[in-house]
């Protein structure tokens, strides 16, 4: 079942080897550990709702506490301390497009606000209702979970948008298709989700980012039910599916989804390599995808996220004999971590692997053992359950992520850790932080960086470190000519920072089309654009 105060299915959780916990204790010392409220005690808190009946509405307080919160930090806190703040006033499980509009229209008529659920698993604030005099009902997409057409002739597949990422690939390998989308979400989230607010996955060099599979839709609006048609490609004006892309709930409820699939490959394999310094890392990657080497993943750990893993994998003894090998092959002090993967047909993936290798080599790469690419592939999804495991030792771990062009990349990680650093710095303590790159580009790629800190003393306190940290970390960003998300949507957490990139003009085209669809201001209100007084 799932965890009501954390991530993922309760029956799962990952351990953290005693070497791994001696490693970090190092670099980090631990605070306490927060004590747990229960799922009934929070249920009891939950006011009376204020929605008016409706025979697809539940006004049942376990359901309106299980949808109050996404997976941020600050979510993780509210959930864990019990102090949640806003409930939603009812929750609906619509299982059609016309059972969408029916809600849709119960809301609008009644003036309450209304927030889309998918998976849950939003870290920017997209689905936290704000406080308001206005009811609030939350509509779960996660009864429209179905694949309902499949055009294998233009490989067009049309889905619920509460389909989560397992169903959306069960259903379509049965019939020898994949979408190829793997956000570390995956679990959860829904194709939905990813539309709404612009997701990429893991393999997005191969398959691309999710604007890229994206051919049309559903959304039910205000103004009407909005359908995108998918045609291949047109030059009739502004594309209406970037209307529909990170629209984040603020001009309607997407209820159905067309994307484009592909024939399943043959064979699919992921590596490590080993390069001397980040620098030759990052120039070997940028090489790869500049000239279009056909990999399906790339990602380079710089050399505190790459020390990090090796160090929490365990398997001492294996990691001391890789160690001697790397540095007998000139991969010391600083080396860094590159996984990558290759997708396709046994010819293509060997010479994809030969050319792949060929520019590692010429920047000191040494390939790691064929045991890391497996593990990677086997664990790709587990990383969000990390934040259980060190929470009851006493850490809290987050994570933000951002992209830039080439010849920022180095600068701009260096200022968002040097960023949050400081801001623990200033509470007493230093954060463990480290970062990685992914989605790679011709022109740029994505930075994600993760910290740890310690637990305060109290929730508040803890709360406040998190605060300084996000702050320090969004202004880095906004300041350095990168998105203030990548991946991960601007929800409520980002909106401040948007004016950074969209400038003055930007940010009233996006009000403009907003107010178009809901000059009501109902539509998940604070999401993407700032709140109004």
């Amino acid at each position: 079942m799932r965890r009501w105060n954390g991530w993922g299915d309760d029956s799962f959780s990952m351990t953290t080897p005693e070497s791994g916990m001696e490693f970090l204790q190092s670099k980090l010392t631990p605070g306490p550990v927060l004590p747990d409220a229960d799922f009934a005690s929070v249920c009891e808190q939950v006011p009376e709702s204020r929605l008016q009946d409706h025979p697809l509405v539940s006004k049942d307080n376990a359901d309106r506490v299980r949808h109050a919160r996404g997976q941020s930090l600050p979510d993780w806190l509210a959930m864990r301390s019990g102090d949640f703040g806003v409930f939603p006033d009812g929750v609906a499980f619509p299982e059609t497009t016309e059972q969408v509009e029916t809600l849709l229209d119960y809301a609008w008529k009644n003036d309450y606000q209304v927030i889309p659920y998918g998976g849950g698993t939003s870290v920017a604030g997209h689905i936290n209702p704000l406080q308001s005099v206005q009811p609030v009902l939350t509509i779960d997409m996660g009864r429209m979970s179905r694949l309902l057409d499949l055009n294998e002739d233009s490989q067009i597949a049309t889905f619920g948008a509460g389909t989560p990422g397992p169903e959306v690939e069960s259903q379509l390998r049965a019939h020898g298709y994949t979408l190829g989308h793997f956000p570390q979400s995956w679990e959860l989230s829904t194709i939905g989700g990813w539309v709404a607010s612009r997701s990429s996955g893991q393999q997005s060099l191969r398959y691309g980012r999710i604007e890229q599979m994206f051919a049309g839709g559903i959304m039910v609006t205000p103004k009407g039910r909005w359908q995108i048609p998918t045609i291949p490609a047109s030059s009739a004006g502004p594309d209406l599916r970037e209307m529909m892309l990170g629209s984040e709930g603020r001009m309607g409820v997407i209820s159905e989804v067309q994307v484009r699939v592909t024939p399943l490959a043959k064979e699919e394999r992921f590596f490590a390599v080993f390069v001397p310094n980040f620098e030759s890392a990052k120039q070997s990657v940028k090489e790869i995808v500049q000239n279009k080497i056909p990999l399906s993943m790339l990602r380079v750990s710089n050399a505190l996220e790459t020390e990090t893993q090796l160090r929490l994998a365990g398997h001492e003894s294996l990691i001391k004999w890789l160690e001697r090998y790397l540095s007998f092959r000139g991969n010391k002090d600083g080396k860094c971590l590159i996984t990558f993967g290759v997708t396709g047909n046994k010819k293509q993936n060997a010479l994809s692997l030969k050319q792949a290798m060929s520019v590692f080599s010429r920047f000191g790469g040494v390939k790691g053992p064929a045991m890391m690419g497996k593990k990677w592939a086997e664990n790709r999804f587990k990383f969000p359950y990390l934040r259980e495991n060190l929470w009851l030792a006493g850490y809290c771990v987050d994570t933000f992520e951002t992209a830039t062009d080439w010849h920022r990349v180095t600068s701009q990680m260096e200022s968002m850790e040097a960023a949050v650093k400081m801001a623990g710095e200033q509470f007493g303590f230093t954060p463990h932080v480290y970062t990685h790159l992914s989605h790679m580009y011709a022109q740029g790629c994505s930075i994600y960086t993760t910290y740890v800190f310690p637990n305060g003393e109290t929730y508040q306190q803890t709360m406040a470190y998190w605060k300084a940290i996000k702050q320090a970390a969004s202004e880095s960003v906004a300041n350095g000519h990168a998105t203030i998300s990548h991946q991960h949507g601007v929800g409520k957490d980002h909106a401040p920072f948007l004016k950074a990139e969209k400038g003055d003009i930007g940010m009233a085209v996006i009000k403009g089309m907003v107010e178009h669809f809901d000059d009501k201001q109902l539509l998940n209100p604070g999401t993407m654009l700032e709140k109004e007084s």
